[in-house]
């Protein structure tokens, strides 16, 4: 690998900055950045603690990066360079410090590490810069609610999904030997990308998303009802067990009010609610167990939060590579005279999208993709999960799912027909 001799006749400088929670992958992107800048006669510094170091001028947070430095970190998980999260209305006032630090450095490439937040972030000094700076950002999320080119998930999410399988796929296994039921809730702010894919992969009983309720606000009792649907269901094919993987976004959708009742809401750095704090399936056990009990069904539920042991794991080989190329394609975008955009990878080849085309003019903030519920992707989750359907309701089987359930036909049909209101009917 070729090196410079000497370190001091580097002349322009590159920085790099990690924004938001850990994805796999991240050390892959800063690994490949900083070699191919160097082997272009580019200086690497690395911003440890993200743009909190930034905003608060710490300059000794910001520290060379040399090959040697990176050379291995491609397989390791987590951040060389540490992550924060920062919220903008709540940092106009020190963005000059940012500026300024970025300037005192010399710094006349930077990339940009993160999600939806480190992208406003980044196009926030792109256009303060003038010019001045040349930025470039690297899309990351285990959530995958990035709208990339040609449906490419976003770095992180294949690992998160690899590692959430594995785990789910234990459960399912405990579940069955114990006669036992386990409520899972994963990552995934709003959207239900990574449920859906555990769900899917793993062979879980049922998988709940976001997307599904068209709703702008659905209820506790709502999402413990089709959960305990599911239950009965399985009861009626002779099955005592099962996994239900739950998308934490369906929290987003639940009115905090209510749910204050339950539950402590802790808020970030952002002010926003901590989703993957809440509680979800320990919510929804104590509703779906109290509900059977007072039917006479014992059902032992356990519930499970996945999320914290996927996004800083080891990433599997697809992201190494995949981190590797956005790494290396972020840095030639630049010295090519790019800025301003989001480097990805469409159909095999290394693309930029301007920052214009990632953000929602109405809004301001970054278009977010979500699980497209009317495709072929989502009816294949959809038809292997063991869950009520509308169906059940006028058929020879509910009869037998009203003696699961220790109710009359007509008793369960008005107890669980609601779930499938007009809005809900697919």
């Amino acid at each position: 690998m070729k090196r410079l001799k000497n370190q001091k006749d580097l002349q322009e400088v590159l920085a790099i900055v990690v924004g938001g929670g850990p994805a796999p992958g991240i050390n892959g992107a800063i690994s490949a950045a900083t070699i191919e800048a160097i082997n272009n006669g580019i200086s690497v510094i690395g911003v440890k603690g993200g743009f909190k170091s930034l905003f608060e001028g710490r300059r000794h947070n910001i520290i060379p990066l040399t090959i040697e430095d990176v050379s291995r970190i491609h397989t390791q998980g987590g951040s060389i360079l540490g992550s924060s999260r920062e919220y903008p209305d709540r940092v106009k006032e020190r963005f000059k410090v940012l500026m300024n630090t970025l300037k005192s450095f010399r710094v006349r490439y930077l990339i940009t590490i993160g999600g939806d937040g480190t992208s406003y972030m980044a196009r926030w000094i792109e256009r303060e810069a003038k010019g001045t700076i040349s930025i470039v950002h690297v899309p990351k999320t285990i959530d995958n609610d990035l709208p990339l080119p040609g449906g490419m998930p976003t770095f992180g999410y294949e690992t998160a999904r690899h590692y959430g399988v594995e785990i789910v796929k234990n459960l399912m296994e405990d579940a069955k030997t114990m006669g036992r039921w386990y409520f899972v809730t994963t990552m995934g702010r709003s959207v239900g990308h990574l449920a859906l894919g555990i769900g899917k992969a793993s062979g879980a009983t049922i998988t709940l998303i976001p997307e599904e309720f068209p709703e702008e606000k659905i209820s506790i009792r709502k999402i413990a009802d089709i959960l305990e649907g599911s239950i009965i269901k399985r009861l009626s094919m002779g099955r005592n067990h099962g996994v239900a993987v739950i998308a934490e976004g369906i929290a987003d959708k639940l009115d905090f009010k209510e749910l204050s009742k339950y539950e402590h809401l802790e808020r970030d750095e952002t002010g926003r609610v901590r989703l993957s704090q809440i509680q979800l399936g320990r919510i929804a056990k104590e509703f779906v167990r109290a509900s059977l009990s007072r039917r006479g069904i014992d059902v032992t539920i356990v519930d499970k939060n996945i999320g914290y042991e996927l996004r800083a794991a080891d990433p599997i080989p697809f992201d190494i590579e995949y981190t590797k190329n956005l790494g290396y394609g972020a840095v030639k975008f630049l010295l090519r005279g790019g800025s301003g955009a989001m480097i990805t990878i469409y159909e095999g080849r290394l693309n930029s999208v301007p920052f214009a085309d990632m953000f929602d003019s109405s809004t301001g903030k970054m278009k977010v993709r979500m699980v497209d519920i009317t495709s072929e992707p989502y009816e294949v989750g959809r038809k292997y999960m063991i869950r009520l359907e509308k169906e059940d309701l006028n058929t020879p089987n509910l009869r037998s799912l009203a003696k699961a359930a220790n109710m009359t036909s007509q008793n369960f049909r008005e107890r669980f027909g609601y779930i499938f209101d007009a809005r809900n009917c697919r």
